[in-house]
């Protein structure tokens, strides 16, 4: 009998493995996504990419705000799967959940566990300087990010890549990977699964505002991290004669000047090279508030920022 699989996702992310695993030609039997949100300047309520690829398909979909109490996850679990397949899905899932379907819940996770479990680890292996990550398949357990492990895949991390180049990468990788997890489970009825090694865990905790501001008194190379891991959500920013700028590509690069950290050394057509606590980083491209994002040379030939001006860490 072939299996009943459900699907619990929500950002691009997931609507890449909800596509491969319909693709593969499983029978998806309940799709469950996060509600509408608010989104624009209208605050009109906005579907999620997985419930907008759901709908298209013909799927069913269920969108419970939480599974904390019996009324929120009754209607679920009436639907009986035979695996519940989960990818950034954004709600705890109890007990009750995790026991609902025959063979459990598998997750797809963006790093090579036990590293980096948590809710952002593109951004933090990208931060940390990490020279590998990789995608995991996970039996879920009531731990975050802790459960055994069914299948992994490394994946190296550019010297210049970006969260958004990374995620692109490992979606498709994960994609995959779990059609594979799919297809041994309906050849074998079963699925071998690792503890997960007791050295090695790290957490990578949620991106906050804190983590987006620029802090030019530290090395050029973490700054440099911090600029790539931030895009292209939610971007790295700093201030400049009062107005907010977000920073969306640089470079570290030597310097003798000595000047204070966030000071503007040089600002023509190869961009702005900033003073920092140790090196300089040059600023190749930039977005005002309310602008777009543009080649720093842009805003060099406007005026808007010249050699001496000093950027400082924002205010709020």
């Amino acid at each position: 009998m072939a299996l009943r699989v459900g699907f619990a996702g929500t950002p691009e992310f997931a609507r890449r493995a909800l596509d491969a695993i319909a693709e593969a030609g499983f029978t998806i039997s309940l799709v469950l996504t996060r509600p509408d949100k608010p989104k624009g300047r209208g605050l009109a309520l906005a579907p999620s990419p997985v419930k907008i690829r759901a709908t298209e398909m013909g799927l069913a979909v269920l969108q419970p705000a939480t599974f904390k109490v019996p009324e929120g996850r009754a209607e679920v679990l009436a639907h009986p799967l035979d695996v519940l397949v989960v990818a950034a899905y954004g709600l705890i899932l109890p007990p009750a959940v995790l026991g609902w379907p025959r063979h459990g819940c598998v997750n797809i996770h963006a790093s090579l566990l036990p590293r980096w479990r948590g809710a952002a680890p593109i951004q933090r292996a990208i931060e940390a300087g990490d020279a590998t990550t990789g995608v995991t398949i996970m039996q879920m357990d009531e731990g975050l990010d802790t459960g055994p492990t069914i299948a992994k895949q490394e994946v190296p991390i550019g010297p210049r890549e970006s969260a958004g180049t990374l995620h692109d990468r490992l979606a498709a990788i994960g994609a995959t990977l779990v059609v594979e997890v799919l297809g041994r489970l309906e050849r074998e009825g079963r699925l071998a699964a690792e503890p997960q090694p007791a050295a090695g865990s790290t957490y990578a905790a949620r991106i906050t505002g804190r983590d987006a501001r620029i802090d030019w008194s530290r090395d050029a190379g973490a700054i440099d991290r911090q600029v790539r891991a931030l895009d292209p959500t939610p971007g790295a920013y700093t201030a400049l004669g009062g107005t907010v700028v977000k920073v969306w590509r640089a470079e570290p690069v030597p310097t003798s000047a000595s000047a204070p950290p966030g000071t503007v050394l040089t600002a023509d057509t190869a961009g702005v090279e900033v003073a920092c606590g140790v090196g300089a980083l040059r600023i190749l491209e930039l977005q005002r508030a309310g602008g777009r994002r543009m080649p720093a040379a842009a805003l060099v030939a406007g005026r808007f920022v010249a050699p001496g001006a000093q950027f400082v860490a924002p205010t709020g």
